[in-house]
């Protein structure tokens, strides 16, 4: 059983804090622990950001990881949606009142309210996904070194191109974004050196930190215009990241009526919106459905830990998604190449760092 709350009276949000990096990593799940007993009182529920829990992406993966969990505890929960910036205090507060034994929260946007609310309730459990500005002891981390998976995408990405040219812009210019633009572009770079080629990188460079942003993180025009000014500079692989910009750029792709293959992030795009599934050489996966079920089950039996939990190559905490209908159009030797690759930045013969790295 779900209840939704979608306005409640409180106080207004302050402005948001600067992203500090994390120090500590906890060991991610390879998958949903066991469910259980547990106890009738226990209570998860979990807040949006305005991407909304149909978003395809971070906030739905998230949202799922939860509602499993509960469904295998036998226990209720309770969701609640951000339809706007606005809504975060507003929502956290309707949560807090409600007597949520654990509540997380989707997305940096919701730190302030996150750390006002866990200042005012240290007995209640916090976890924040994607954010890492919250030092509390009742506030656990659940962030990703991105940077590593986006790495096997932009070497793909240039493996694939037949234009010499591959692109990617993001919705905010945040560290949780630049993460996976980094990779992407460092992906692009190794790859040419490893075949003495000369693929292109448009809307990101990695040292001036500077590209392509629409300005939030919203499926609107002007993503639609970041994307289709990418395509007009022959780009014929595109990674958006930025949760529903991506429908946008899709849109932008089948304007342009040009062979251009898309790059999903946070979820596997070919399973997560199928209709356009035609378009997507593979996902860069962060794996918050899976984390998110294994923290809730956790709680659920009385085993909440705040340690930090950074998703890796490593621990399968983040990956690359199967090229599923581009299996047959890709160099047959591709995936063994990026095996080889993974393995490397397992064991640290090849270094994959972005500023917006977390710290291990």
């Amino acid at each position: 059983m779900t209840i939704s709350v979608r306005k409640a009276a409180a106080a207004g949000i302050a402005g948001l804090g600067v992203i500090a990096l994390l120090a500590g990593c906890g060991q991610a799940p390879t998958k949903p622990a066991e469910g259980g007993a547990a106890d009738s009182k226990f209570l998860p529920c979990i807040v949006s950001d305005s991407g909304g829990f149909d978003d395809k992406s971070f906030n739905q993966s998230s949202f799922e990881g939860l509602t499993e969990a509960a469904k295998k505890l036998g226990v209720k929960y309770k969701d609640v949606q951000s339809d706007k910036d606005d809504d975060y205090a507003p929502n956290m507060t309707s949560l807090v009142d409600q007597n949520c034994s654990i509540i997380f929260s989707v997305g940096f946007k919701l730190s302030d309210a996150t750390k006002v609310a866990a200042t005012a309730n240290p007995k209640t459990h916090f976890v924040t996904l994607d954010d890492n500005q919250v030092d509390l002891p009742n506030v656990k981390h659940m962030i990703y070194d991105t940077a590593e998976a986006s790495f096997l995408a932009g070497y793909t990405a240039a493996s694939y191109s037949k234009t010499g040219v591959v692109g990617t812009f993001g919705g905010m210019q945040l560290p949780t974004v630049t993460i996976f633009m980094d990779g992407f572009a460092d992906g692009v770079k190794y790859f040419n050196e490893q075949k003495g080629k000369d693929v292109q990188v448009r809307g990101w460079n990695v040292d001036t930190q500077n590209g392509s942003f629409t300005g939030d993180f919203a499926a609107n025009d002007t993503a639609k215009q970041v994307a289709a000014g990418l395509i007009e500079q022959n780009v014929d692989v595109i990674m958006p990241v930025g949760g529903p910009v991506f429908q946008s750029a899709i849109t932008a792709i089948k304007d342009s009526k040009k062979d251009v293959a898309m790059i999903g992030v946070d979820a596997d795009l070919y399973e997560t919106a199928p209709a356009d599934k035609d378009l997507y050489l593979t996902s860069v996966l962060k794996q918050m459905k899976s984390g998110t079920d294994d923290i809730v089950t956790q709680a659920g039996k009385g085993k909440f830990d705040a340690t930090a939990y950074i998703g890796t190559l490593e621990n399968n905490g983040v990956g690359l998604a199967p090229f599923h209908d581009f299996a047959s159009k890709v160099d047959p030797k591709l995936q063994d190449e990026l095996d080889t690759i993974k393995k490397g930045i397992i064991d640290g013969s090849i270094v994959v760092k972005s500023p917006s790295s977390p710290k291990k």
